[in-house]
């Protein structure tokens, strides 16, 4: 489990089809948020949660499976690309975000950035058959960071990036047309599956 608070950013070293011809082997060099990762563990890659197959000090190696791969952003992903990282939760840490599971439910576009002084507006177009789950002043985890939605309609929401937010995640660098990893709030979910 995650919280949606990106903790920094690591950068693609390396990215090859795996053994069976249908996975990829993604190695991440983690920087300092290495320390303490143990095979096994899980980390949230743009929103993603993998598990470290291997370590050799500030690089670790995930395998994506081809459902990953198709459903996320991870599959594109390229050499000296970033990506954001967050660690996954530990019993007493505090609850910043929301909860996020790292069960991505698809991606999403970037349609417009409005640059203002003290913020970045995005808007996305998301699948339809997430609209249920996305609601104004609702959570969203847009490439793993917790996010407030600022409006919607039909198939399109904004969010407000504040200065923080761009300095410490990927979405500095997002343009309009680039994709994003989206996973709508957990708890939504379970609300409208709830029996009538």
């Amino acid at each position: 489990m995650f919280t949606g608070i990106i903790q920094g950013m690591g950068k693609v070293r390396n990215v090859c089809p795996g053994r069976d011809g249908s996975s990829i082997i993604l190695k991440v060099d983690l920087g300092r948020h290495a320390r303490g990762l143990k095979k096994g563990q899980s980390v949230a890659l743009d929103g993603v949660c993998l598990t470290a197959t291997s370590i050799t000090r500030q690089t670790c190696t995930f395998e994506i499976i081809q459902e990953t791969a198709k459903l996320t952003s991870l599959g594109r992903l390229e050499p000296g690309q970033t990506v954001n990282i967050e660690r996954s939760l530990r019993a007493g840490d505090r609850l910043e975000g929301h909860f996020v599971l790292g069960h991505v439910d698809g991606t999403a576009t970037i349609t417009k950035m409005l640059h203002l002084p003290k913020e970045v507006q995005m808007w996305f177009r998301f699948p339809k058959s997430l609209r249920p789950y996305v609601v104004k002043k609702g959570s969203i985890a847009l490439d793993g960071a917790s996010l407030t939605i600022t409006s919607t309609n039909s198939n399109t929401a904004s969010v407000s990036l504040i200065p923080h937010t761009l300095k410490t995640t990927n979405l500095h660098a997002k343009k309009r047309g680039d994709m994003l990893n989206i996973e709508t709030d957990i708890l939504g979910k379970y609300i409208k599956n709830l029996p009538k």
